[in-house]
């Protein structure tokens, strides 16, 4: 790597890490303030976080490599990963109401 590629990673993570501190320190009054904007977030940038937040290289590398060796079968274990996610949202959305 070149001094630019490691100026370019630290640059990326300063950021990163300013917006984080700037955020967690900014006063948003109460928990509801910090908590999905005040409430008033729509699901659709919610829903968005969590699929991004579960996307990984696994799913970008590993699963496109195993699903062009081994066909449909790959997609199965993706498809089940659904329908706990679904129970999972079910068992913990009367929490974070």
């Amino acid at each position: 790597m070149h001094s630019y590629d490691i100026a370019a990673i630290l640059v990326y993570f300063g950021v990163v890490i300013g917006i984080g501190i700037w955020s967690s320190c900014k006063n948003r009054g109460s928990v509801d303030g910090y908590f999905l904007a005040k409430r008033s977030m729509h699901f659709i940038p919610v829903g968005a976080s969590l699929f991004a937040s579960n996307i990984g290289s696994g799913h970008f590398i590993g699963l496109a490599g195993s699903g062009a060796a081994s066909g449909i079968g790959t997609a199965t274990f993706e498809l089940s990963a659904l329908v706990v996610l679904i129970i999972l949202g079910w068992v913990f959305l009367p929490v974070y109401i």
